[in-house]
């Protein structure tokens, strides 16, 4: 099965950029989002973009103006879903509205059409058996920001049709990705699965009085060569976020080792999300500095 018509579903940065992979991959791409505001702030992103690659002299003119002549922006779900062979959902971390999506769709599209999740940690087993296919939706996961990021994981588990991840490990091919398969499905995967327990230990290092959050970043970058430490790589993606995710990961396995870090709660509770906030384990604002 060789995939030419895509429509991915969300049009935040994420979406978006899968959007345009696909497009750049020679694809036609339907992008589609219930918000015409969003819709225009993408087009716009990813317009300037390109035009930086242009201007960089990194890709022409004419294949900028190719790439989009393959992309529409849509707020009409059923003119970008009817002749899809593949639907990236891209849409808010909750598994009712993910639910609900893929519902809405299957009435639209096909039954040969694959439905591809790219949660960061609800698996599709889920989504799966709460659709009419399950045997045709699967994970798909990206990393933020997609135009940057090499790696997709692609999830196979029991019950997959044979075609399924094949044609989706093709796509991301072409999008210029390297796709790792992972054999078996679990929640979180594995990349987010591994930043958590590394997050885990920092956080129990410092509440146990071992080192500073700052020296714990720094032996992280020096020693160990991550291009950023834990404390810095949460308030940079944001600690709302990264408790939602583990939070949603505890109630797929029911392991506790998977709750959320409670460092992690406490400055959520308090209003520090990150760097989108002003402060989280340290503190962005211009007078003061350091960790929390």
């Amino acid at each position: 099965m060789t995939i030419d018509r895509v429509l991915v579903v969300g049009a935040g940065a994420m979406g978006a950029q899968i959007a345009l992979l696909g497009a750049l991959g020679g694809m036609s791409v339907h992008l589609h989002d219930v918000r015409a505001e969003g819709l225009l702030n993408a087009e716009q992103s990813l317009r300037s973009r390109l035009a930086r690659r242009v201007a960089k002299g990194d890709m022409s003119q004419e294949e900028m103006d190719a790439a989009f002549a393959r992309l529409v922006f849509t707020g009409d779900l059923a003119a970008g879903a009817v002749d899809a062979q593949l639907v990236i959902e891209a849409i808010i971390e909750d598994l009712e509205a993910k639910v609900e999506l893929f519902r809405s769709l299957s009435a639209l599209v096909t039954d040969a059409c694959i439905f591809a999740s790219n949660s960061s940690s609800i698996v599709a087993s889920i989504l799966g058996e709460r659709s009419d296919r399950p045997d045709r939706v699967c994970n798909m996961h990206f990393f933020n920001p997609p135009l940057v990021m090499e790696c997709v994981e692609v999830v196979a588990r029991d019950g997959l049709a044979p075609d399924v991840i094949p044609a989706v490990l093709d796509v991301c091919r072409r999008m210029g990705r390297s796709p790792v398969r992972l054999d078996r499905e679990i929640p979180g995967f594995v990349a987010n699965r591994i930043v958590s327990a590394v997050v885990a230990e920092a956080a129990a290092l410092v509440e146990g009085g071992y080192a500073t959050v700052e020296a714990v970043d720094e032996i992280c970058r020096t020693a160990l060569r991550y291009p950023m430490g834990p404390f810095e790589l949460l308030d940079m993606a944001g600690l709302d976020v990264n408790r939602q995710m583990q939070q949603l990961i505890f109630e797929q396995t029911g392991d506790q080792r998977d709750q959320p870090v409670a460092a992690v709660t406490r400055l959520v509770d308090q209003g520090r999300l990150g760097r989108k906030s002003g402060a989280g384990f340290y503190d962005y604002t211009e007078t003061t500095g350091g960790a929390a």
